[in-house]
């Protein structure tokens, strides 16, 4: 998406390139007559045979190298992706009795393997991300680090799924490992219903009063017809208290029915969470590129016989 900080210049920029292709076309068409006039038809016919693709590849090049010339002093304003800085996001993975689940293909829990390292792949270098799992208890599994292959060391290492579902605690431990200050976010990925520790909104409420962003993902649905292995209760999903927590936390809920969307779902947190759109000055882009062009094809066109 591109914008301009004076679009009425473009008029300008529009009357010098159809000035600068109308002249060109001028002296080229004197440049042909007077090679008629001065040489043999037979030598005049030779020299017009070739085909005309190069020159209007070299007609095109100066054009457009001109046009972009010109439209740089309508200072053009680009929109681009760059890294948050100071950037500091903790992934909460749920690793619950009910991650063995295997409405997801393999599993849940090797779906939520898959889906961090989607997360990871997205981030940009100097991101801090740590890794927190929860079940029964939250646990601390790797500390916020700007060292990615660390992290993905750190998901091979996620413990096999079984417990309760301590959405509060993971919370509470995020927020407690999340710096100060900066871009600092929560990923909450979890498949169950909170049944242990503290409140999961009133975790939320506090993490979001220190300005840290929660992201949700829930895994699974409530009409799955999965059982917890070993178990005879359904693997269910709190979809509201997950939107509540999000909400509360300015951020966004995703739900996951298999580990296409799971992954998917992750990937799309990252761009939210560690990458933003920024307004930059394209004006320098454009003078270069259009200098670029206009210089390349002279050089072109001299090579090629088309100037003297």
């Amino acid at each position: 998406m591109m914008t301009f900080a004076h679009p009425e210049r473009l008029f300008f920029a529009l009357a010098v390139v159809i000035a600068f292709a109308l002249i060109y076309r001028v002296i080229e068409r004197r440049a042909t007559n007077a090679a008629i006039t001065y040489s043999s038809l037979d030598f005049a016919t030779g020299a017009m045979s070739p085909r005309r693709f190069p020159a209007i590849l070299l007609y095109a090049g100066l054009v457009a190298g001109v046009a972009a010339l010109a439209g740089a002093a309508a200072a053009p304003r680009l929109f681009v992706s760059l890294p948050v800085k100071d950037a500091t996001v903790i992934l909460c993975i749920d690793t619950s009795g009910s991650m063995r689940a295997r409405d997801l293909e393999p599993s849940r829990a090797e779906a939520a393997k898959a889906a961090a390292r989607a997360f990871l792949d997205q981030v940009p270098a100097g991101t801090r991300v740590g890794l927190i799992t929860f079940a029964t208890n939250a646990v601390l599994l790797a500390a916020p680090s700007d060292d990615l292959d660390a992290l993905r060391a750190a998901l091979d290492r996620l413990p096999a799924p079984d417990g309760a579902t301590a959405i509060g605690d993971a919370l509470n431990l995020a927020a407690q490992q999340s710096p100060k200050r900066g871009t600092r976010a929560i990923v909450l990925m979890t498949d169950g219903v909170n049944n242990r520790g503290v409140d999961p909104v009133s975790a939320a409420r506090q993490a979001s009063g220190s300005g840290i962003a929660i992201h949700t993902v829930g895994v699974g649905t409530n009409d799955s017809g999965q059982l917890i292995p070993g178990t005879d209760e359904p693997a269910d999903l709190d979809e509201p208290t997950l939107r509540a927590i999000a909400s509360l936390g300015h951020g966004t809920y995703a739900s996951a029915r298999d580990a296409g969307s799971l992954s998917a779902a992750f990937r799309d947190v990252a761009r939210i969470t560690v990458w933003e759109r920024r307004r930059v000055d394209g004006s320098t882009l454009f003078a270069a590129g259009g200098g670029a062009l206009v210089v390349l094809s002279f050089l072109a066109g001299f090579a090629a016989g088309k100037f003297p």
